[in-house]
This record gives C-alpha cells, sequence and structure tokens, in this order.
C-alpha cells in the first residue's frame, strides 16, 4: 500500500509539472496598515509566482520627510510587523520593495493612514444609498487593472424564496474601489426576480485582460451603467394576479445572460440563456423534493461557478435545478463574445444525476488531470460536462471540498443531506472527490441543515467535522473528540497558527479559547445563516479579510486581523481552487472558501500554483 502511495504522490507531482499554467490577476502586494492602541499593525503579499527565497524591505515615509526603512534586515519570513516608532500624529505612507541578491526592486501598492486619524480596525467603503435596500452578498475582482480588488455589491431590497409566491424588489448591483469610488450601478429590471436561490451572479477576468467581468443572467428590462437595455424594456413578465399560485414570478418571457465591462458597468455581449424553461412541470426528478410542480420552485433554482474546464482559461458554468432535473451551462468568453463550450443535462429522474445537487456548490480538479471538476452536492461533473460519479445521497444546503485528510492522497468531500419525504440516508457524508467512495456517514435517515469541515483544533492535525443536530466534534476518521462549536455557519483564517477560526454573525471565536474578535455596529446577512458579505484574502497577508456591512447601512467594512504570524504563505487568492471559491461564494447558501491543499496544524509547505499572471 505504501509503494501504491507513493508511485502516486510521484505521479501527482509529475504530471503537475507537466499542466500548462492558469491565467491567474496580477496583484500588487496588497499593503495594508492598521492603527490599533497608537501603534500600527503592517502587512503585504506574497504572489504565487515569488521565488521562495524573496525578501522584502518596508519602508514609511512620514509627512515631507525622506522614507525610512523599517526593518533592520531584508524580511525573509512572514510578511507582516508591528511598527511601533511610527509617529500618530503625522500623515504616514507605507510601501514596500523586493529583495533579490540584494538588490532592491519597487513594488506595486502603498497604504497611507492620515495624521491624528482614530484607532479604526477597518477600512470604510462608504455606499451610494437606495431607498429600501441593503448591501447583501459581494464579490471582488480587478475591475480596472491596477493589480488591487474592487468590490461587486448585491444590493437587495425584497427578496422571495421560490417556494413563496410575491412581488420582490429589483436586483441591483454597484461597484466600488477599496478607496471608496463609486464606478456604476446595473439594475435587472423587474423580469428577475430576487432572492438567494434566483440572482447568481460571477465577477472574473474571463479573457485575461487584466479587467474582471460581470456576469449574470438578464431580462428584458435590465439597464446597465449607461443606460443601455437588454431586450424590451416595455415587456413586464411578472404573473401580477394576486390570486394565482404563481404571484410575483417570472415564467413567461426570453431570459438572456450577460456580459458587462467590469470598468464600466456596460453590456459588452447578450445570448440567450441555456438552459431555457421549457415545460415548467417536468424539473422534478427522485429523492426528496423531488416531485414535479408548476409554482416555478424548481426551474427556478439557480447557482453558478467559474472553473478552469480546459485547465488554462477560466469558463464561466450557469446551473439550473437542482431537486430534481439539473442543467449545467459551460460559456467560454472571447473577443467580447459569448460561446457555448458545453451543456450537461440530467433530463428526468431515471437519471443517476437526478436530485442530487445542492444549495450551492464547489470546484476543485478532483482527478488531478488539471482541469476542473464541479462538485454539486452528491455529484460531480467532469471538465468536458459528462457526469462523474454520484453518491446518490441526494441535495444539502453545506457543502466543504479541500484536502481535508492530510493522511488520504487527494482532496475530500464533506456535506450534510436534507432527508425528508420519505426519503433514507445519511444525513451527513464525507467522501473522495475524486471517484465518491465514501469515508464516513452519520446521522442516518435525518435531516441535517447545516455541518462544517476544516482544522479548527490547533491540537490536531487534519479537519474537524460537526454539524447541526449533534453537540460533538468528530475527527476526520469519524471519531469524536470533544464538544463541538455552536455555530456552523462560516470559517475565517484570523489569528496567527494554520488553523481556522470561527465566523459568525459579526464575530470571531477560536476552538478552546472563546471570542477573540468582534465587529462592534457591523451586521451579517442573510438571517439565521449570518454569513459575511464577503470573506477572502484580498489584502495584507494570506490571513482573511472580513466583509460586514454596517448597522446603517451606510458602508462596508473591512476587516483585517492585526494579529501577528510567523507562517510565510502566498495569497490564498493565488491558490485557483480558492480563487474559484470566492466568485462562488455569493451563490445560493453562502459557504466558506477553501484551498486546494491541506492548510492547518501539521500542514507542509503550500505547493507552488501552476499560474500566469495577465495580463
Amino acid at each position: 500500500m505504501k509503494k501504491y502511495l507513493i508511485a502516486l504522490l510521484a505521479f501527482q507531482l509529475s504530471s503537475t509539472l507537466l499542466f500548462s499554467q492558469r491565467q491567474m490577476e496580477s496583484l500588487d502586494r496588497g499593503l495594508i496598515a492598521i492603527k490599533e492602541n497608537g501603534r500600527f499593525y503592517v502587512g503585504w503579499r506574497v504572489l504565487g509566482t515569488d521565488a521562495d527565497n524573496l525578501a522584502f524591505n518596508l519602508y514609511r515615509k512620514s509627512g515631507n520627510n525622506t522614507p525610512i526603512r523599517v526593518n533592520d534586515k531584508p524580511i525573509t519570513g512572514a510578511t507582516n510587523l508591528i511598527d511601533e516608532k511610527a509617529n500618530p500624529t503625522k500623515d504616514n505612507t507605507w510601501f514596500v520593495k523586493t529583495v533579490v541578491d540584494g538588490f532592491e526592486k519597487d513594488a506595486k501598492g502603498s497604504f497611507s493612514i492620515p495624521a491624528n486619524s482614530p484607532d479604526k480596525n477597518y477600512l470604510s467603503i462608504p455606499l451610494k444609498g437606495i431607498e429600501g435596500y441593503t448591501p447583501n452578498d459581494l464579490s471582488v475582482g480587478d475591475l480596472d487593472g491596477d493589480g488591487r480588488y474592487d468590490l461587486v455589491v448585491h444590493m437587495a431590497g425584497i427578496g422571495k424564496d421560490n417556494s413563496f409566491k410575491g412581488i420582490s424588489d429589483t436586483p441591483i448591483f454597484q461597484a466600488y474601489t477599496l478607496d471608496g469610488k463609486f464606478l456604476w450601478e446595473i439594475n435587472l429590471g423587474k423580469n428577475i426576480r430576487e432572492g438567494a436561490h434566483y440572482t447568481q451572479f460571477m465577477v472574473y477576468d474571463l479573457d485575461g485582460d487584466g479587467i474582471a467581468e460581470l456576469v449574470c443572467k438578464t431580462a428584458d428590462g435590465t439597464t446597465d451603467s449607461a443606460n443601455n437595455v437588454v431586450g424590451d424594456a416595455t415587456k413586464d413578465w411578472r404573473d401580477l394576479n394576486p390570486k394565482s399560485a404563481t404571484y410575483g414570478k417570472i415564467l413567461q418571457g426570453p431570459e438572456y445572460l450577460t456580459v458587462f465591462d467590469g470598468k464600466t458597468g456596460k453590456i459588452v455581449n447578450t445570448v440567450p440563456y441555456i438552459p431555457e424553461r421549457g415545460d415548467i412541470g417536468k424539473w422534478g426528478g427522485k429523492g426528496g423534493n423531488g416531485k414535479n410542480d408548476r409554482t416555478g420552485n424548481r426551474v427556478d433554482r439557480f447557482t453558478a461557478c467559474i472553473a478552469y474546464l480546459d485547465g488554462i482559461h477560466p469558463s464561466v458554468v450557469m446551473c439550473r435545478g437542482y431537486y430534481g432535473r439539473i442543467v449545467m451551462a459551460a460559456w467560454d468568453f472571447k473577443d467580447k463574445q459569448l460561446t457555448s463550450k458545453w451543456v450537461f443535462d440530467s433530463k428526468d429522474g431515471s437519471n443517476p444525476f437526478s436530485g442530487m445537487g445542492n444549495h450551492g456548490l464547489s470546484v476543485a480538479d478532483v482527478d488531478n488531470d488539471g482541469k476542473d471538476e464541479i462538485i454539486f452536492g452528491s455529484m460531480v461533473v467532469d471538465d468536458d460536462g459528462k457526469g462523474l460519479y454520484t453518491t446518490g445521497f441526494r441535495h444539502g444546503d453545506a457543502l466543504h471540498v479541500s484536502d481535508l485528510d492530510p493522511e488520504i492522497p487527494g482532496q475530500e468531500v464533506f456535506g450534510v443531506h436534507e432527508i425528508e419525504e420519505g426519503t433514507k440516508g445519511p444525513g451527513v457524508a464525507l467522501f473522495s472527490a475524486a471517484d465518491g467512495k465514501v469515508l464516513f456517514t452519520a446521522m442516518d435517515d435525518e435531516d441535517v441543515g447545516r455541518g462544517v469541515a476544516a482544522n479548527i483544533d490547533s491540537t490536531r492535525v487534519g479537519a474537524q467535522m460537526w454539524w447541526s443536530g449533534s453537540n460533538g466534534l468528530y475527527d476526520i476518521k469519524g471519531n469524536k473528540i470533544g464538544e463541538g462549536p455552536k455555530s456552523t455557519n462560516f470559517l475565517i483564517y484570523w489569528d496567527g497558527d494554520a488553523s481556522r477560526e470561527i465566523l459568525n454573525s459579526n464575530y470571531i471565536d477560536k476552538y478552546g479559547k472563546g471570542r477573540i474578535f468582534t465587529a462592534e455596529g457591523a451586521r451579517s446577512n442573510n438571517g439565521s445563516k449570518s454569513t459575511p458579505g464577503l470573506s477572502a484574502d484580498i489584502l495584507g497577508d494570506w490571513r482573511e479579510e472580513l466583509i460586514l456591512r454596517s448597522e446603517d447601512n451606510s458602508e462596508l467594512r473591512i476587516y483585517s486581523t492585526t494579529i501577528p504570524t510567523t507562517i510565510r504563505q502566498y495569497t490564498l487568492m493565488h491558490d485557483s481552487q480558492y480563487r474559484l471559491a470566492i466568485a462562488w461564494q455569493n451563490v445560493g447558501y453562502n459557504q466558506p472558501p477553501h484551498t486546494s491543499f491541506y492548510m492547518g496544524t501539521g500542514m507542509k509547505p503550500a505547493p507552488k500554483p501552476n499560474i500566469k499572471l495577465v495580463p
């Protein structure tokens, strides 16, 4: 067995080196400085393409004085420090330079804190408010090509779950720089319904020109930043009969997929949406909640993602259905045009993939061929659009994909499953991402709503698992090892070790230690799910930022850790799987991102990403 594992690992290493490089964002150093208790924490990013021995010098310019070097000798370890000598009564600007063989080179990115600024542990992004709307899910992308992430904010008014009738507000997107500059606004119009299962949007640089695009489903009346309109603005396809079973729903009229320019917010290309509704009464299938309906509940369940289906270029994948019929449509974007790549269709209840989708999804190269697969709950679709396998465990609300067990080659999938309407099966399952081999199950024939898997116990190697309906914490082999956290919602890398912390609502807990951070005056989204606007490694070193809305919805607040770390790790955004997870984080029931490699206590150095920075 040992010989087999050694041979497999050798093959994986050698084959990875042969794969073509993935197109990835060219980022600046993401430098950030935070004033806390009169001193300044400064952090910056290592790129995935940096040499392991690359060193840095940190400089501070105070007022009109000549910049001085903060560190005594070049920094070869973790990219953060406490600058205790900075004068808080002066304008302070920090920047870094790379050091190679004793020679310095300028690096993009600086951060300034004005004189006598108050201690504030967040960046403020003032919002252009819309009456009756609140900032909800976010995504990031470099919208202007400067190497810094910008924010795309889903401004949400009244939304409706697809299982309920009623009129919703129109979904609106706004874009901002991290400096708080408003860029543009897009209104999807009255023919796009607002709701967690309906309005999915992808932000990513699809064509490699250094400018991220926004891609989403559109309809008659969608209006871009320059008042250009998709389709016919005079059309209203909503059911406006209050006595109708489909009141407020949009089950007629054309459907489109539109690419918007990230820099301007203008329409670039619009094509007919795949798949079309067809017969709305034929979207059922097998399993719990698998029956057909004619009220638009099953036909209008949407998810979406970005995946490197050819191993080099990102494609956008738009998905429809998960209780029964499941259709995924992959698209490429080149020369400002969307072209269909492939379509996966489970068609009906006789198909083993029917009803196996989730309220969310993940993307990973599960078979180590350099190309991505789409993990959709209990099923996996290969890079060529063909079904790879299914466990048969049906749909669920939570999904986690990563190298959860570092003792086993490859990645694992942990998820919870809804067991209802007479169905049978495990409420919790862990299986091999490569082939669906079941590794652990629990909660037989019980409906489990939420669950999480990650290394949160800094005294143990490997991920731990916990879920609603059980007060236990389990190791990745399925052994109960203690009491589980009370929260089963989100995760974040925040303190100085490689283990993950527990993010819920506006606070962060360390397993076994309790509360370590509270974002006073800020709020999470989506009710009891308590999800952030976004949690992602967008600034500083490899730790993740937490983006929440203020209590009065007037601003977004970007919180970044001020806890020093000795761990040097390239930015998680240059691990392709993690970066793609940031793109799909806003989809359905939001889930935390994971890396393609095991990250936690006892981790080995992260493998160098096989990426090419563009443009």
